[in-house]
This record gives C-alpha cells, structure tokens and sequence, in this order.
C-alpha cells in the first residue's frame, strides 16, 4: 500500500495546527504566570504582615485564575477538535473517492459528526459511564448484517457522543482532567517557589526569573522571530513544564481526533476498504512502538490506533480492496502521484525532493525550501523531512485548514 501525496500534506498540516492552538492556550497560560510575578515584585517594600497578606492574595487569585483558565481551555479545545473532526473527515472522504474509478465514487458512505462528538472526548471519562461504541463488525455481530446494511442504506454513519467518550489520552486520563491536573499543580508549585525564596533570602526579582525566565506579557513567535519551543525554553520553572505538557495535550487530542475522523469514514465503507495500514509519521523522535507499527495492515476494530504515546503523530490510512472491487488497481510497483504514475518505494520527502520550487514552497513554506534541499543533500530526504517536521513552528488555524481544503466541500 502506498500513501497518497496529499494524506502526506495533511499530516504536516495537522501538524502546524497544533502549533496554532496549543500556542493560543500557552500564552494564556504565560499570561497569567507573568502577571502573578508582576504582582510579586510589587511587595518587596511591604512590612511583614501586609506582605504575608499581599502574597496569600496574590497566590488565591494565581488558583482562582488558572481554574478559570483551564475551564476556558477546555472548552476552547473542544470547539477546535469539533471543526477539526468534521473537516478530516471531509478530507479523507474525498481521498477515498479519488482512490476509485470515477463512475464508482458516489458508492462510498460519507460520517455525520454528533455536534457533542469533540466535547464527549474531552469532558466525559469512559470509566464513569457504560459506554460502548461499536465498530461495524461489533454491529453487525449484536444487531446482524440486515441492521448494519439499513444503516448503510442511508448513505451515512455517525461519529458519535458515545463513540468519542471512548477515546482518551494515551495514559488513560481524560483531557479535562488533564488540563484541570496542570491547573492545580502549577499554583501549588508557584507558592512553593516564592515561599521557599523568601525564607531563604532570596530578592524577589530573583525568584520570578526562576518563575518565568525572560518572558513578557503576550509573547509571540512573530513577535520576537521565536518558535514556539523557544519561547517555551526561555520560561521558567512555572512556564516551561506546563508548556510543555500544554503541547503535547494539544497534539495528542488533535491526533486522536484526526485519526478517530478518518478511521470512521473507513470503517463506513467495508465494501471498499478491509483493512487499514498504520503509517509513522515523518518525525526525527518518531518512538519504537510506531516505528515497529509502520506499514502493518490490519483489519478494523482489530489493530491499534495511534497516538500511541504523546506527542504522537501517526496515521491510519485506508488499504483499497481493488481485487474485490472489481476494479483494476495502479499497475504493480507504481502509485499515482500528480505528475503520474511513479516508483512505488518512492516516499513523500524524496517524491518533493524531486518537485519544482514552486511545488516546494506551496508545502514547506517559501522559508523552509532552501533549508530542506541543503539537508536533504547532506543527509537524504526522508531525515531531512523528519528534522524539518519535528522543527517546523509554523501554524495553520482552523479557518486557514479550511481555506485550503475548500475544495473538498464544493465538490
């Protein structure tokens, strides 16, 4: 099986989309830690027991405030993956088509998105409640094959509330709690902070460099020419942990939601797909597990699903069953690619290595070709690509994914 060009750009663009929103929730998080230090240099000159006052103030509205921000994230989360469900899906559906005969594309079954399908995998624990989703073959087994083909019949399956309380994060917990998690330990590692640095004789502009570093109130990347990861290098003991835990929250859900979006239109369309192949994604820290999942085929509701750690970035993309079909599949050794039929063993960076620059500046970014091609030489395309992906700090927002694939919906 060999992967479409285009399923290639949607990881890189589900890739800058995480830089988009997990950059949108960092800085309010930045925001209030900075703010609460500000505060803090505030009290130097304040006698003993308005001091104590001030910073018991000062650490009430520090919790009170990441409370608020975390319930504001969550619920910023879940509109983001919410677009993001129906978007994917919409891709993947119209790469499904463009897979087969163009007389035989009306037969595949599009995925209607439940409006609580992004807040469910958010919000709701699956250990809390009975909830099970059924895959295809688990319908078919309790309701019978009649049930699954009215189902079938209506054109459209259903990505359901149920089905995303299933799905949580690769430790099992919940995103909410996740988010709530940082919320509350970062408060309690705040006033750990400043109060060991003041029993200890510390200035208080030397406890809030160790709290924030260098930052400033609304750091950002085009700002100071900074990608995110160096703004989260130049935080402190309060910034830095939680950014980061921020962004592999972030990835991690976006992976989840992409994945379970594209794995639903599949499984709605078993007559045209029976398996699915597990692709790692193009990462220089691609991690053992994916490395070893890379390329397996399995059959659906029987193989695992990415992410399969944080910070993942693997995708599942649908095997044709051309033989089944009926249809005459690319001729062997060959896919298909925009300039034709090309080597099958040919992957997306030496494939783009060969691309006119025009090519390569539609998909890395006018300020990414020339550093691509002088790694690619040094080190060959796919690391280049991988060191690329993992470095790259760009973004793409929702409404900038859309305009790109808008396409899709006029068709």
């Amino acid at each position: 099986m060999t992967i479409p060009a285009a399923l290639f750009r949607n990881a890189i663009d589900l890739n800058r989309y995480s830089n988009s929103v997990g950059r949108q929730v960092i800085t309010t998080y930045n925001d209030i830690i900075i703010d609460a230090v500000n505060q803090l240099r505030t009290i130097d000159e304040l006698a003993a027991p308005v001091k104590a006052a001030r910073l018991r103030a000062i650490l009430a509205q520090l919790k009170d405030s990441l409370n608020t921000w975390s319930g504001d994230s969550i619920t910023a989360l879940s509109t983001e993956l919410q677009g993001l469900a129906e978007l994917q899906s919409d891709f993947v559906t119209e790469q499904l088509r463009k897979a087969l005969p163009a007389g035989a594309r009306s037969a595949v079954n599009t995925v209607e998105i439940s409006p609580q399908f992004a807040q469910s995998v958010v919000t709701t624990d699956p250990t809390q409640l009975n909830v099970v989703a059924l895959s295809d073959d688990l319908y078919k087994s309790v309701y019978g094959v009649e049930a699954l083909a009215n189902q079938a019949g209506t054109g459209t399956f259903n990505l359901t509330a149920a089905k995303g309380a299933t799905i949580t994060l690769p430790n099992g917990e919940v995103v909410s709690k996740a988010f709530r998690g940082i919320a509350v330990d970062q408060a309690e590692q705040f006033g750990q902070v400043v109060r060991n640095g003041l029993l200890t004789g510390e200035t208080t502009s030397d406890i809030a460099k160790r709290l924030i570093g260098i930052l400033q109130f609304g750091e950002e990347p085009s700002m100071i020419n900074r990608a995110l990861k160096k703004i989260i290098a130049a935080g402190g003991q309060s910034t830095s942990i939680a950014d980061n835990q921020i962004m592999a929250l972030v990835r991690t859900s976006i992976n989840q939601v992409a994945n379970a979006a594209s794995m639903a239109v599949y499984e709605a369309n078993q007559d045209i797909t029976k398996k699915y192949q597990y692709v790692a994604a193009l990462d220089t820290r691609t991690s053992a597990i994916c490395r070893a999942l890379d390329g397996q085929e399995f059959e659906y509701g029987k193989g695992p699903m990415p992410p399969q750690h944080f910070n993942c970035r693997s995708k599942v993309v649908a095997v044709i069953d051309y033989e089944n079909l009926g249809f005459t599949p690319p001729p062997e050794g060959t896919r298909a690619s925009k300039d034709g039929q090309v080597d099958a063993n040919i992957n997306y960076s030496q494939w783009l290595k060969n691309q006119p620059r025009s090519v390569q500046e539609e998909v890395l970014g006018k300020d990414k070709v020339v550093y691509f091609n002088k790694l690619a030489e040094k080190h060959g395309a796919r690391d280049a690509m991988a060191k690329l992906v993992r470095d790259d700090g760009s973004e793409l927002s929702l409404k900038d994914l859309r305009e790109r694939y808008s396409a899709i919906k006029e068709r």
